[in-house]
């Protein structure tokens, strides 16, 4: 299994890594692993590019210092700090319509007890309004963990992130964007690591997400730069 740590210098650039990893893996069959923390951003899913308010929703986060971006997974709006981290697992299938269900239900056991680990007890679901509402989250006093997927024929890229800490700064700019897309959304339902009683380091919380979802894979390490812990 192949790990990648760190980021690289842009936004564009970044995704653009995952986006390749996903292709290297439809190619040789080889799982790959990333866990790391995003340039500060809101990433916009599909459905919310297509509302009247995805304009003045772009504007929102730019004015509050976070630049606005599509993704290639489903959802809606996810925002990142700058100590939010990040995970994406790409694994290799045979044909979209199969496992599923069996891909989400491993990576939230595995994002769960990686919590467990740094002293968080997450359960399944989410308060009602939350950011990027979605069956596949986990929550300890507020969503905590989110996850989403983007399957094709020969691979799969399940993703999400986890809130570390700054649950406020996250909570502010979602508000402002939620709103212009006339989307519900309560910024009371946003948890963190720290408020749960975790680390509020974000390289503490990368360490045990990646082990978790490397496990006992023998794993070659490529390191894409210095930021992004």
């Amino acid at each position: 299994m192949r790990v990648l740590r760190g980021r690289v210098e842009t936004v564009a650039a970044d995704r653009e890594r995952t986006r390749a990893m996903l292709d290297r893996t439809a190619e040789t069959g080889e799982p790959a692993v990333r866990v790391w923390t995003p340039h500060r951003q809101v990433a916009f899913g599909r459905r919310d590019a297509a509302e009247p308010g995805y304009d003045r929703a772009a504007d929102a986060a730019r004015e509050r210092g976070f630049e606005a971006v599509e993704r290639s997974v489903g959802g809606r709006a996810v925002a990142y700090t700058g100590s939010t981290v990040a995970f994406a697992h790409t694994v290799p299938v045979e044909g979209h319509r199969t496992g599923l269900d069996d891909r989400y239900d491993a990576a939230t056991e595995r994002l769960r007890r990686a919590l467990a680990a740094l002293g968080v007890d997450a359960t399944p679901g989410e308060p009602p309004e939350s950011f990027c509402p979605g069956s596949h989250s986990l929550q300890c006093d507020g969503k905590v963990v989110g996850v989403a997927q983007r399957v094709r024929t020969d691979a799969a890229l399940v993703a999400g992130c986890v809130v570390v800490a700054d649950r406020d700064g996250l909570a502010g700019v979602l508000a402002a964007v939620y709103d212009a897309l006339d989307h519900p959304f309560d910024p009371e339902s946003v948890g963190s690591v720290a408020a749960a009683g975790g680390p509020s380091d974000p390289a503490s919380v990368i360490s045990a997400v990646e082990r978790e979802l490397v496990g006992d894979e023998p794993t070659t390490i490529h390191r894409l730069g210095n930021g992004g812990t």
